[in-house]
């Protein structure tokens, strides 16, 4: 005989029976009991007896309610099973608890009848059978290991002790009721409730009870009392072995996978996605209730099935009266209005708003239906019925938007929670009133290194500013107008430092004002047109979007959008505060003038009633009062930015510029003159080239000319569109670019037969292109805008082509601006050669692969490859205001490009890189090679003997073949060769190995050699490159011996030599850099043979603006080369440059600075600690700079007629990437941070306390500081090496600083000075990986791949250390500030890097930070982990308070 105790709770305590939802008249108990046919069939099958009862004296309820509840679950028991187990057979087990069912009935009847019991509440009873199979499933369902079986979903007594879950069923409805044994105070204690909410059978319930709400009213308002009481009163969920199968149950039940897309196998996320669905369906139900017509369709709609069953006959039993009938149309009404209450007190519940905002944040898809209902409700809001529950709306609607909004609260009982918390700090700087807004210097440092002339970016300046200016709103927690005006601020700096420039081949003015004026503004309207993702809703998970009474997330775009518009307008109201900075240089006068002049015209016209403008500017108004701000108005008025209702801002043209409008006459535009079909000739070709066109029109039609007009017609425009319109004309700037880079791909024509390319008969134009853009100013504009990788790819197609012709004619000299095949090769050929380093040295490349500068190592593989990604991104790099622009691409020039596509190219790309990585190899007689080499040395030794030819070998000259007579001194050995450009580019290294040899062993003078050398580049242009090239191996081989610079076989340096180096040393003591001398006394000044060539070459090129495209590679190129040669070399040539160009004096000085830095490390350290020492405090040098960015970066480059003033910033940015050993610039960075902070702490503790002396503002400020030195060391370092030294801060340097152990020479270091400092290492760190790569959730694919890597890799180490599993270092205050603010930064600023960690590894962090007591801390990290973290928030949830 087996026994099974069926516990029916004996020991019911009646005190709390309140809690219990009373089943009187209004839940419809008495019709449950009118309705229900109580079962007395007998069993037919297994005999199943019940023995002994027993009777306590208690208070019965509900005693004979509960029999037919107990009838009606035993009825239905087998739906339920087959739910929760479809293993068990359905039928099987309705049949078996139907007998169970009559037996039992029996038995209380019995004993009630006999007064045994009160009620069968009090009833114990025990089941016995004789049955071995019906034994084993009753044991089954009833055994603690089966938590999930049925019998003990019905009386739960095992592992959660002392809870009794009655499962009430009537008409297919299921639903739960809780009550606690044996509790004596008055209410449900919290930590004995089990999560009925996740329980299999409840699931199920929910859906039969909201789908059947109208057939049973009765049981939809006892479903609402239940959660409105019970839903959140459950304790810790404990691991089980069924869990699995209740998840399982659950998810089967809502279809929870289906319709989230997601894998449940949590139950905490079956718990969030339950509650979640709970409310949609309560809502959605509603909704129909009322009558109301939802518009929209989601799959959250089906959760809760159609609304067939809906329309089914209210009442199923026909004979029920008309008087229940209206009481239940009642309880139906009620309902609607309880659900709406339910919902909000739902919601109001702390936990409840965690789980929603789980949803927002990881599912905003689904959540966003949750917003289109609360929408459609409030566009509802008048109608009958939710107008009597509109504060109920009203209610929900808060409650939503606060889930949407939460903030969690740091333990403010910890100076670190504290510390992550403080809002006011990075304001505190920010106030441009003062000397300087520190918490901006990105922007400023970023604008200077843009215009560093070594370096041309790929990438295109808009693209960065536009995310530097994001990332920077964010970090700052900035409003827009903030954000704007420190981006104009910054561009105006930059402007002003070249009032007075160095004269020299760097970017000058132009290139500054295109910042200003082109790059800022396209910034701006890239970020205010923004409808991606939200960048402000980083910061506190997505609080600045707005109220959501007012039109939920899908209007959320759109108030943002005005917010920035707005944010922009007001920061150009304030903007004209600065004064100082609005005065505008000297050549920039007569625009700014003009500009102002525009706005009075229009307030003018807009006076007398005219439309428009009444014609162009009026330069001869020099004292309108124009200043930079109306420039930057009228840039931002042709990106419709802003409108001219500028023009009526107070004080924004001045009543004198309003009355000349009246008066002044206005000058005639050339351009309206060209418009009107004026030929390009003449003083009209002038004006034009000299004045910036107004409108896309005018570009349009100079396009089409320069492509389908004559030969000088197209040699014209392309010069005209090369002038003042590329360098000046600031509102169009970007469609310039665009068309002049389309230029360079010109089509085929039409008529075009072959053979040859077609290229040839655009050559006139061609050159004129090339030239035009060939000036340093010019490129750098190009840069700027990101065109780098496109005119790369235009270029290869006229290398190839012109490189393979034959010259027609034999021209004594190459280097004009006369057209031929070389001219135009050769400019194409070099131009191309400034787009990349192609003549760094093997070491460079090797310091670079392990994770050098970026920028160096551009090759014309990755310049195609941007190409090409920007083609299949359908020319992302284009800003939409020109999408009409866009669709002028012909359809050959969206094709990817490949530099196997032009083999003569490549033929010479692949030699060159062979040249640099080793020495040459001998040519055997009759090669091709070797036989142009000799017409190559037959021309060089005609020029020097004038007459001759020279032996068969070129790398064997003899001494006798170099200074024996002519053989023919005909006019035929005169005759330059007719070769192929190429050609001769292919000989031209032998050439060089065989004078430079012949040279070597004085078979042929310095001067000789060097009137040959510039022969050489004569004849043909692009032969520099492979002089530059070859000469640049040569010289880091060490193979050559050095020549003395005596003035009589070399040029001799020793005239400016002392005044140059004497100056050097005055300049790096300036910027607080101490080195020993440069000079070496009465040493003889020496440089290696291939150096010694090379300047002497360099220094015969005249300075015309002809020859820019020449100097702009050998200037570069020349100074890279020094760094390969002793330490005095670069003063030595600077000194000779020096004497040729006196101008030029002061840049070749600074120049020569630089070199300091290359291999010497000190001298590194000394420069950093410099640049944070003068951005933190005002100098005490002789040279009195600001302190701020001013103190880092100057406020002017230098002044006329005095040495140099190079702020330390500034030589810091025109050297970091020529620095061999960058990675040790992490480290002196990370020094100086830390002990920045530790001195930011000091300067607010007392002596002897160690604590800060005041409240939260000396804490504001200490941490204000701490994170000016932070973004500091990230801005210098980012500059410095880019992405790799990022990486190896993540990965290397800052793992370093904290397994290292402290010597001790650091004294007495206070706890708050720890903190401060792990705070600073923190910020450092977020900041570093935020300038690279963004705080976004759509950076570049290969940000994103790297970002997620390096996050990943860092995030495990520190949540190995938590662990346990690696041992550290630092102090454990320190480490502890460092975590804490490292994830609290995160969190706030980068929450998209979260979701790109493993979830294993989040984990571990959150449990190290609850053991910190940072709970809500953690859950805000857990919280952005995706989908799958889900689970693990509302676990943890469950098991803190809130």
């Amino acid at each position: 005989m087996a026994k099974v105790d069926l516990d029916f709770g004996d020991e019911v305590d009646y005190a709390n029976v309140e809690q219990f939802p009373i089943m009187n008249e209004e839940f419809g108990i008495n019709n449950i009991v009118e309705g229900t046919e109580a079962s007395t069939e007998q069993s037919k099958g297994h005999q199943t007896t019940s023995s002994k009862s027993r009777r306590h004296v208690k208070k019965p309820r509900m005693s004979d309610e509960l029999v037919q509840m107990i009838d009606l679950v035993a009825t239905n028991m087998g739906k339920i099973t087959e739910a929760m187990h479809p293993d068990v057979e359905a039928a099987y087990a309705s049949d078996l608890y139907a007998k169970l069912r009559t037996e039992v009935n029996k038995v209380l009847e019995t004993a009630r009848t006999e007064k045994l019991i009160g009620s069968s509440l009090d009833a114990k009873v025990y089941l016995h059978t004789a049955d071995a199979y019906l034994s084993s499933k009753l044991h089954g369902m009833c055994a603690a290991s089966n938590d999930a079986d049925t019998l003990h979903c019905i009386f739960i007594k095992s592992q959660v002790g002392g809870v009794m879950l009655l499962m009430l069923y009537y008409s297919h409805v299921v639903y739960f009721t809780i009550k606690v044994r044996n509790v004596k105070d008055a209410g449900i204690t919290h930590h004995k409730l089990v999560p009925f909410l996740s329980t299999p059978p409840y699931a199920a319930a929910v859906i039969m009870v909201i789908s059947h709400r109208k057939m049973q009213p009765e049981a939809y308002r006892l479903y609402l009392e239940l959660l409105s009481r019970h839903a959140f009163l459950f304790p810790p969920v404990e691991a089980d072995p069924c869990t699995a199968k209740i998840i399982k149950s659950v998810n089967d039940a809502l279809r929870l996978s289906q319709t989230y897309r997601v894998h449940v196998v949590e139950l905490g996320h079956a718990l969030v996605l339950f509650l979640f669905s709970v409310i949609i369906g309560l809502i959605d139900s509603t909704l129909d209730d009322w009558g109301l017509q939802m518009t929209f369709k989601d799959i959250l709609s089906g959760i809760f099935g159609g609304g067939n069953h809906q329309d089914m006959e209210i009442d199923s039993k026909g004979n029920q009266d008309d008087e229940r009938n209206e009481h239940r149309d009642q309880l139906r009404r009620r309902n609607t209005f309880m659900a709406m209450e339910v919902l909000g007190k739902l919601t109001e519940n702390r936990k409840a708003m965690v789980l929603l905002r789980l949803v927002h944040l990881n599912m905003p898809e689904k959540f966003n239906g949750l917003l289109q209902r609360m929408q459609f409700l409030e566009a509802h809001k008048l109608s009958s019925n939710l107008k009597s529950a509109s504060h109920l709306l009203v209610r929900l609607s808060a409650n939503i938007q606060r889930a949407m909004d939460l903030e969690y609260q740091l333990n403010k009982r910890q100076l670190i929670g504290v510390l992550i918390d403080i809002r006011s700090c990075s304001l505190s700087s920010c106030n441009f009133g003062a000397d300087r807004a520190a918490c901006w210097v990105s922007f400023d440092i970023y604008m200077e290194n843009a215009l560093d002339g070594k370096q041309l970016p790929a990438t295109s300046a808009i693209d960065i500013l536009t995310e530097l200016t994001k990332t920077l709103q964010v970090i700052n927690r900035a409003s827009w107008q903030e954000t704007f005006l420190a981006l104009w601020v910054s561009a105006l700096r930059l402007v002003q430092r070249e009032r007075d420039p160095l004269e020299g081949p760097i970017p000058h003015l132009d290139a500054r004002l295109c910042v200003l004026l082109s790059i800022a503004p396209l910034a701006i309207a890239r970020v205010v047109e923004d409808k991606g993702e939200m960048y402000s809703s980083s910061l506190r998970g997505g609080s600045t979007s707005g109220n959501l009474d007012t039109g939920f997330e899908h209007e959320t775009n759109g108030r943002d959008h005005a917010c920035r518009r707005h944010g922009l307008i007001s920061s150009l109201q304030v903007l004209g505060q600065f004064s100082g900075l609005l005065c505008p240089p000297a050549s920039v006068v007569i625009a700014a003038t003009n500009a102002a002049a525009k706005a009075a015209s229009f307030i003018s016209n807009s006076k007398n009633g005219n439309v428009g403008f009444s014609g162009g500017g009026r330069g001869d108004n020099v004292n309108a009062g124009g200043n930079m701000r109306h420039l930057i108005v009228e840039a931002c008025i042709a990106r419709k930015l802003i409108d001219t209702s500028t023009y009526f801002w107070p004080g924004y043209v001045s009543t004198s510029v309003t009355s000349l409008s009246d008066s002044s006459p206005v000058q005639g535009s050339p351009w309206s003159t060209f418009k009107e079909g004026a030929q390009l000739t003449g003083p009209l070709k002038n004006a034009l080239i000299a004045t910036p066109a107004s409108s896309l029109v005018e570009i349009e039609k100079l396009y089409h000319i320069a492509l389908n007009g004559s030969e000088e017609e197209r040699s014209v425009a392309a010069k005209i569109l090369c002038g003042a319109s590329l360098i000046r004309g600031w509102n169009i700037q970007e469609h310039v670019v665009h068309f002049v880079v389309k230029l360079l791909s010109p089509p085929v024509p039409p008529n075009f037969a072959g053979p040859g390319s077609h290229l040839v008969d655009y050559m006139s134009m061609l050159n004129a292109i090339l030239f035009g853009l060939s000036s340093i100013d010019t490129v750098h504009i190009l840069s700027l805008h990101g065109v780098v990788p496109e005119v790369a790819a235009s270029l290869m197609p006229l290398c190839e082509a012109f490189g393979s012709l034959i010259p027609t004619s034999s021209h004594k000299s190459s280097m004009g601006d006369e057209t031929s095949t070389y001219t135009v090769f050769s400019s194409a050929f070099l131009f191309l050669l400034r787009l990349w380093k192609f003549y760094r040295p093997p070491h460079e490349q090797c310091i670079t692969g392990q994770g050098g500068p970026t920028g160096s190592e551009l090759t014309l593989e990755y310049l195609l490859l941007l190409r090409n990604s920007h083609i299949t991104s359908n020319n992302s790099a284009v800003s939409d205001k020109t999408i009409k622009v866009a669709n002028l691409l012909e359809p050959s020039s969206t094709k990817p490009i490949y530099i196997d596509s032009y083999p003569k190219l490549r033929a010479w790309y692949c030699q060159n890189k062979a040249c640099i990585a080793s020495t040459l190899s001998g040519l055997c007689g009759g090669n091709p090679v070797h036989q142009v080499a000799n017409k190559i040395l037959n021309m060089i030794y005609w020029k020097m003997t004038k007459g001759g030819t020279m032996p068969g070998n070129p790398s064997t000259i003899s001494n006798s073949s170099i200074s024996g007579s002519p053989v023919s001194t005909g006019e035929d050995a005169y005759k330059r060769p007719m070769l192929p450009a190429w050609e001769v580019l292919e000989a031209t290294p032998f050439v060089l190995e065989a004078i430079l040899t012949a040279c070597a062993h004085g078979r042929l003078s310095s001067r000789d050699l060097t009137t040959g050398l510039r022969d050489l580049v004569d004849f043909l242009p692009a032969s520099l490159a492979a002089i530059i090239s070859y000469f640049s191996a040569e010289i880091t081989r060490g193979i050559w011996k050095p020549v003395l610079m005596n003035g009589t076989d070399w040029p001799s340096p020793a005239a400016n030599l002392l005044l140059i180096e004497s100056e050097m040393k005055e300049i790096l003591a300036a910027a607080g850099v101490n080195i020993p001398s440069c000079s070496r006394g009465v040493a003889p000044m020496m440089l290696p043979l291939p150096m010694a060539a090379l300047v002497s070459l360099t220094i015969t090129f005249k300075l015309e603006k002809s020859l820019e495209y020449i100097h702009a590679v050998a200037g570069p190129a020349l100074e890279n080369c020094a760094s390969g040669c002793p330490w005095p070399s670069m003063p030595i040539i600077g000194a000779l440059w020096a004497q040729k160009i006196r101008r030029w004096h002061d840049f070749i000085v600074v120049s020569c600075s630089r070199s300091a830095f290359k291999q010497n490390q000190e001298a590194v350290a000394q420069l950093l600690r410099s640049c944070f020492t003068s951005f933190l405090e005002p100098s005490t040098s002789t040279m009195i700079y600001q302190s701020g960015v001013n103190g880092l970066l100057g406020s002017i480059i230098s002044a006329r007629g005095l040495l140099p003033s190079i702020a330390p910033g500034f030589l810091y940015l025109r050297t970091c990437r020529t620095i061999h050993n960058v990675q040790y610039v992490n480290e002196v960075i990370v020094g100086l941070v830390a002990q920045s902070a530790r001195e930011s702490a000091a300067r607010w503790t007392h002596t002897d306390s160690l604590r800060l002396r005041s409240s939260h503002a000396s804490l504001a400020s200490a941490t204000a500081r701490a994170k000016e030195v932070a973004t500091l060391g990230a801005s210098l370092l980012c500059v410095a090496g880019g992405l790799q030294l990022v990486q190896e801060l993540y990965q290397e340097t800052i793992p370093t600083w904290l397994l290292s152990t402290e010597e001790g020479e650091l004294g007495e270091v206070g706890p708050v000075s720890r903190i401060l400092e792990g705070y600073a290492m923190a910020y450092l760190l977020i900041l570093s990986g935020s300038f690279i790569w963004g705080v976004g959730v759509t950076p570049s694919a290969w940000a994103f791949s790297r970002r997620a890597r390096i996050v990943g890799v860092h995030m495990d180490f520190v949540a190995g250390a938590l662990e346990g599993n690696i041992s550290l270092g630092c102090d454990p205050t320190t480490w502890k500030a460092y975590v804490s603010c490292f994830v609290g930064l995160v969190v706030s600023y980068a929450p998209a890097w979260i979701q790109e960690v493993k979830l294993e590894t989040l984990r571990k962090l959150a449990n190290g930070l609850r053991g910190w007591h940072e709970c809500e801390l953690a859950i805000s990290l857990l919280e952005r982990g995706g989908a799958a973290a889900m689970g693990s928030v509302a676990e943890l949830v469950n098991g803190i308070e809130f």
